[in-house]
């Protein structure tokens, strides 16, 4: 009697083993591919502020609420010696609408940001709005950085 149980327990950790061993394992390991996520997260985290255009200008500061919602609209920009800019390539004023009618993807219904340097020409920037307005594009922007807030001076 002895001997049946002791056969018994032996015969059903075999099994236990054997299916161990050998059998498949049901579940999915996603360690690995949520690592692959955090580090594709991370290389965009740092790549985006890198993405903006590269033009250098110096924008003038206000006290306007930044626009929400819009998706990739085109960038003009005029820096501070009249030089005009679509995206990153300098082009002539007359290169402005041939050159925006061809990067507009939706037409003239794309959103267009124009980012006039703080001691641009007043009428530059003004002449590239207008015909940017004579060629159909209703969605003109212009580019502004937020206004620094002054510190309050300690009274006393």
């Amino acid at each position: 009697m002895g001997m049946g149980v002791a056969g018994g327990a032996s015969q059903g950790s075999r099994r236990r083993r054997r299916r161990h061993a050998s059998g498949v394992m049901s579940e999915i390991n996603v360690t690995p591919m949520v690592d692959v996520m955090l580090v594709l997260l991370i290389i965009f985290m740092v790549a985006a502020p890198l993405m903006t255009v590269g033009v250098p200008i110096d924008l003038p500061q206000t006290a306007a609420k930044p626009m929400e919602g819009q998706t990739d609209p085109i960038n003009i920009s005029v820096d501070a010696t009249g030089k005009v800019f679509i995206q990153d390539s300098e082009i002539t004023l007359e290169e402005l609408v041939p050159k925006l009618m061809a990067v507009a993807k939706n037409g003239v219904e794309d959103r267009i940001y124009v980012r006039g340097d703080k001691s641009a020409d007043y009428g530059t920037v003004m002449r590239v709005m207008a015909r940017i307005s004579a060629a159909g594009f209703k969605k003109i922007g212009l580019i502004t950085q937020e206004e620094q807030g002054t510190a309050a001076a300690p009274s006393g």
